[in-house]
């Protein structure tokens, strides 16, 4: 039976982003090196976790892992990721603003969902038949999944780093139980594996 995971980079003190987030700075100032140098300084040695990342039928994500826009739409932007995206699958992007589906190179294909998280996860059920679903990213959007106990499996990519400030994970998303499953790790990273109960 299919699965909704999740995989996200985190620091030791629960932040997956650092503060002011904008179009210089994608995952806010002083975060994306430390949280994300494992997948790219050591890759042979993580390549279970980063395999892991992509293997999904589906893909969920908040407006703010798309875009640093707010408001209406600039139909000129297409992503952080270039003409190929890495998800080579549906992706269905948390929104309050329609906008039509956008089609990108190598089978990745944009859609935007108004209704809100639950509309999202089923109709990337729908797309992803017998596959896995993946919750992509931000915070706001895997905390909104946790609370609503959508999550099956939790996969954390924990960086040996202090941020201090940013977006932090876990935050509002009630009583939590967490098992765990799995640890593996590098000296760049420990990637802890929970089942959500």
């Amino acid at each position: 039976m299919s699965k909704v995971t999740c995989d996200i980079s985190a620091s030791l003190d629960g932040f997956v982003a650092g503060p002011h987030q904008s179009l210089e700075n994608p995952l806010g100032e002083g975060a994306e090196g430390p949280l994300h140098r494992w997948m790219f300084e050591r890759p042979e040695a993580n390549a279970e976790a980063i395999e892991g990342i992509t293997d999904a039928g589906a893909f969920i994500m908040g407006r703010n892992m798309f875009t640093p826009g707010r408001g209406d739409w600039d139909l000129e932007w297409t992503g952080w990721w270039g003409d190929e995206p890495p998800y080579h699958a549906p992706v269905f992007v948390l929104t309050h603003h329609e906008r039509e589906p956008l089609t990108m190179k190598g089978g990745t294909t944009f859609n935007f969902v108004t209704e809100g998280i639950e509309a999202a996860l089923e109709r990337a059920r729908a797309a992803a038949g017998d596959r896995n679903v993946a919750i992509a990213g931000g915070a706001r959007t895997v905390n909104q999944y946790l609370a609503a106990g959508l999550i099956d499996e939790l996969r954390l990519h924990v960086a040996p780093v202090v941020l201090g400030k940013g977006e932090r994970l876990f935050e509002d998303v009630g009583d939590l139980e967490l098992e765990p499953v799995s640890v593996a790790g590098t000296n760049l990273v420990t990637h802890v594996t929970y089942r959500a109960r």
